[in-house]
């Protein structure tokens, strides 16, 4: 019997999920299938709108081999289990003639505890454990949402939070959870036959396809017991964020807070000579951090230094004490061993890491100003370390033994792949050797017709930001669009304090155009709101560089207030920039303008999300049109129609606010 076909295939899916096949979506496809026929690595940039996810789910359930797919964001993940894959395999059984299962896997903490549930949480200061649903009002927001998971476990089938809607808060779900460290395991645990982790486990490793994020993926290559599956082909979508949440995976992190508790969790089950120890440890590391001064610490000053190793080698003798102590009188015990065990061996490994002293890691102290009152005066103090680089890590753990494509809608920085290859541990595109995996990068391009659909618009006459710096200049220009454009303004601002300044000062001078800014309202609550009214404009900063989709008349206009380069004082961002400068290679271009293009790119694609879609992107920043670096920032965006002429962006914007308006 003949194969089917790849086109076959891919047009049984497209009919499927009501999409519309495009010659991107087949030529990444056909990139796919190439890929994990030769067991290779492929990187694809695919626009927004190319179907990216029946481009690489197609050609991996064609192959027939076990596939890992990990994406960045819960929506995409809820996409593809619920729309995309089940859809798509109805689609194909028939032609494949099986029906290749698939399942979704996270970490630990993201799935309802039964014995917590039950048995109730390991309190710090007493011993045993508390009743959580007793200890909470039950008409507080905390009594209700204990009582709403109650409820639910008892209707659940898989336990997982994302499954739960409305959510509850993350206070009220680190009752009814537990980490990898705190979790008795299922042979040790009285529910662990009706273990909702357990159970995901098992699905995945029964099915063809795991879908699971970018954290897990990290986690699997950073510690030694392997969570995922064995599998023989990785796709990782929104793959510009893998470097990101994998250096966040890596980063370790101590606060007295975290210290202190620690010490109270293990107080009661060691004795009091390691007890002490601890305490005493936890004081003086206490008192230098009141000391300490924000930056990175290139050398670990003295004092700290010891302060660190007595903590460390306090650390130590607890878990030995721990290990050989036991105490009846502790209401279930081994779940209060368990927590405090964990405690203990997240502030050992902290400190002994940072103690250690590795020349690849970067280790810095941060304060922010404190949220509240005396119990919340440490609460910003923290001393961090995190890797310089994890490209080492990823080349050495992500690339062996398996296919792996990368893919997302921004890959390709100043024209190439290259920048975004080596954040990953690869070599120039194409190059063998020196332990380099082979790869290759294919830009299917996009469905959108760029150059007709949006126009990029530089305020050359703008005075150069300067850091903190009062940019009246920049406020004028920004109401003067927002009113050509009758609001429909989504904001990109480099900083909070930006955008919360140009809030405030919009609102003064334009009324009658709404201003939404992040963090006064949930995210979700503002995007749906700003989607709702064309008037409104959404100012925020990161976050809404990536996460904001709103096709059609509600977002005509796209403002970054300037180049998002780093930080000068990012400690980790200026390691990374003085080491590549150390080993003789350009840091500014190879971190900073990396960075900036990136998110420029990301921030550039809110605009057009659909077909129909036509806009601005302004950029009140002149060093785009000015700088020798602005060639490589530009060359990042979309291919949109470019100018510097403020007179004619008015114009165009004007004449687009009014066509949406007669369409309205």
């Amino acid at each position: 019997m003949t194969q089917p076909s790849l086109p076959e295939l891919l047009h049984a899916a497209v009919t499927a999920v009501g999409g519309t096949e495009r010659p991107g979506q087949v030529a990444m496809a056909e990139a796919v299938a190439e890929a994990i026929d030769d067991g290779a690595h492929l990187l694809v940039q695919a626009g927004t709108g190319t179907g990216k996810s029946l481009g690489y789910l197609v050609p991996a359930l064609a192959h027939g081999e076990r596939v890992v797919v990990a994406t960045a964001t819960l929506a995409l993940q809820r996409q593809l289990v619920e729309r995309d894959l089940p859809r798509t395999v109805e689609a194909l059984h028939p032609i494949l003639r099986r029906r290749p299962e698939f399942a979704m896997l996270k970490g630990r903490s993201n799935y309802l505890c039964l014995h917590r549930l039950h048995e109730g949480v390991p309190q710090d200061e007493e011993e045993g454990l508390f009743d959580q649903f007793e200890a909470a009002a039950p008409t507080s927001k905390l009594g209700q949402d204990l009582l709403r998971l109650r409820d639910w476990s008892d209707e659940t089938e898989t336990g997982d939070r994302d499954d739960l809607t409305p959510g509850v808060s993350d206070r009220a779900w680190s009752q009814v959870s537990v980490s990898s460290r705190e979790c008795l395991g299922a042979t040790k645990c009285a529910y662990g036959a009706e273990c909702f982790a357990e159970a995901a486990r098992e699905r995945a490793k029964l099915a063809e396809v795991i879908v699971t994020n970018h954290a897990l993926l990290a986690i699997d290559a950073i510690e030694g017991a392997p969570v995922l599956p064995q599998h023989e082909v990785l796709i990782v979508d929104e793959a510009h964020e893998l470097v990101s949440r994998v250096t966040g995976v890596a980063t370790g992190e101590l606060t007295p807070g975290q210290v202190n508790r620690a010490v109270r969790r293990a107080a009661k089950l060691v004795n009091e000579k390691a007890a002490d120890q601890l305490q005493t440890a936890a004081e003086g590391f206490e008192r230098l951090m009141e000391l300490a001064l924000p930056g990175r610490l290139e050398e670990i000053p003295e004092d700290l230094g010891y302060a660190l190793m007595a903590l460390r080698d306090a650390c130590r003798t607890v878990i030995s004490a721990i290990g050989s102590t036991r105490d009846k009188s502790v209401q279930d015990e081994d779940a209060v061993r368990k927590q405090a065990l964990a405690s203990v061996e997240s502030v050992h490994d902290v400190a002994e890491r940072i103690t250690h002293g590795s020349e690849w890691d970067v280790v810095w102290y941060e304060r922010h100003e404190p949220r509240g009152g005396a119990a919340y005066r440490h609460s910003g103090a923290s001393l961090r370390v995190a890797p310089m680089s994890v490209s080492g890590l990823l080349r050495e753990k992500l690339f062996t033994d398996r296919s792996v494509v990368l893919t997302s809608a921004t890959l390709k920085l100043g024209g190439d792949f290259n920048g975004v290859g080596a954040s990953l541990g690869l070599g120039p595109e194409g190059a063998e050797g020196d332990g380099l995996p082979l790869w290759k990068g294919v830009d299917v391009g996009s469905p959108f017709d760029y150059p007709r659909q949006g126009i990029l618009y530089v305020a050359k006459h703008l005075a150069r930001p300067a850091r903190d710096g009062d940019r009246k200049d920049m406020l004028d220009e920004l109401t003067e669009l927002v009113q050509a454009a009758g609001g429909r303004t989504l904001g990109l601002f480099s900083s909070m304090r930006a955008a919360q300044l140009a809030a405030e000062d919009l609102r003064s001078r334009i009324p009658e155009y709404p201003i939404l800014l992040q963090g006064e309202e949930t995210l979700g609550e503002l995007i749906k709101n700003f989607a709702a009214d064309p008037r409104t404009c959404l100012f925020g900063t990161l976050s809404l560089w990536q996460g904001v989709d709103v096709p059609g008349p509600s977002c005509q206009l796209v403002v970054m207030d300037k180049i998002p380069f780093p930080r000068p004082d990012d400690p980790l961002m200026s390691a990374r920039q003085k080491a590549v400068e150390e080993a003789g290679g350009n840091g500014f271009m190879a971190v900073a303008a990396t960075h900036a293009a990136l998110l420029m790119a990301q921030g550039a694609g809110r605009l057009v999300r659909a077909s129909g879609d036509r806009g601005v992107v302004a950029v009140l920043d002149p060093r785009l049109a000015t700088a020798r670096y602005g060639s490589y920032l530009k060359a990042s965006m979309p291919d949109f129609w470019y100018t510097t002429d403020r007179n004619q962006v008015r114009k165009s914007l004007a004449a687009i606010d009014a066509a949406a308006k007669q369409a309205d």
